[in-house]
């Protein structure tokens, strides 16, 4: 198995960083401070990193076709544009859940939005999977979920992953690109019984069609093979809450990997000198482009 040592770009001591995609117009990096409320932009070359201030945690955010972002998180859906720093409220589907907040989401190749909620009780069953379609509605694909966390397609599109975290499992699911749809539900990876793994967060896939999982909690980033599922690599990160991952660069073969200082003591706070940074590793193969939502045409 191949080991590789993840390296800090960008010291932010975040208290949760997350959502993070690669915006090939742009050439830079957008991320979130989930819990430091902040949108943030990192262009890899200058080294500096542009936080704007949010009134509200936002768990995912997804580029448009239409030069505007996404963002998902309390309160719903809102689109974005930088530019003149206009925001539009589109849908909020878990209005009647007070105790659910908006998580992990991308777009997919097809061209929608698909989102995941969270319970920040840790309620079983009280979290959801959602769609979005071109023209903004939104429906309800999977329930019963605790945390819905790091999504993914395969590079031919026909097969889509998924992690609820409390699960230790990704499951896969055949992808319907014509009708926004998934079934024959299956467990690909099962995460080892053992403290050190942590849990299952964010996720994405390689232009070889392998997994590349964040460890809460286990200090590290994993390969693995869909078909075996087996560990194939492994990332080494000095901190140990790893929450989201996504390739990027010109030719999308930097992985870039986020991480949070929530829930750590004093003490291993002290151990960690940079939880909360941004890290990256070049692990010899490249990521798949990023896929940008697409509004339907008038």
């Amino acid at each position: 198995m191949m080991i590789y040592q993840a390296e800090l770009v960008l010291d932010v001591q975040a208290e949760l960083g997350e959502g993070i995609f690669w915006h090939p117009i742009e050439h830079c990096l957008y991320w979130l401070d989930i819990e430091g409320c902040s949108l943030n932009k990192f262009d890899p070359k200058t080294r500096i990193n542009l936080a704007e201030q949010l009134d509200r945690q936002v768990g995912c955010v997804v580029p448009t076709t239409e030069k505007s972002l996404l963002l998902a998180g309390e309160g719903g859906i809102e689109e974005y544009w930088s530019e003149t720093e206009e925001w539009a409220f589109l849908a909020n589907p878990e209005e009647d859940k007070p105790n659910n907040r908006l998580n992990d989401g991308k777009a997919s190749p097809d061209g929608r939005f698909w989102f995941g909620s969270l319970n920040r009780n840790h309620e079983k069953n009280q979290a959801a999977f959602y769609v979005m379609e071109h023209d903004g509605t939104v429906r309800r694909i999977l329930t019963g979920l605790t945390n819905s966390n790091g999504i993914g397609w395969s590079p031919n599109g026909e097969t889509l992953y998924h992690i609820d975290t409390p699960t230790r499992q990704v499951s896969a699911f055949d992808y319907d690109a014509e009708h926004g749809d998934i079934c024959n539900r299956r467990t690909l990876v099962q995460f080892p019984e053992s403290p050190e793994y942590g849990n299952p967060d964010g996720m994405t896939v390689d232009a070889e069609g392998m997994l590349w999982i964040a460890h809460w909690g286990g200090s590290r980033v994993t390969r693995w093979n869909p078909t075996s599922g087996e560990i194939i690599a492994a990332v080494n990160v000095p901190a140990s809450q790893v929450t989201s991952v996504a390739f990027g660069g010109e030719n999308f073969d930097t992985l870039y990997i986020t991480t949070a200082r929530r829930s750590l003591s004093l003490e291993s706070l002290r151990r960690q000198a940079y939880a909360g940074g941004l890290f990256a590793v070049t692990p010899g193969v490249a990521g798949l482009p990023t896929h940008f939502f697409q509004w339907e045409e008038d």
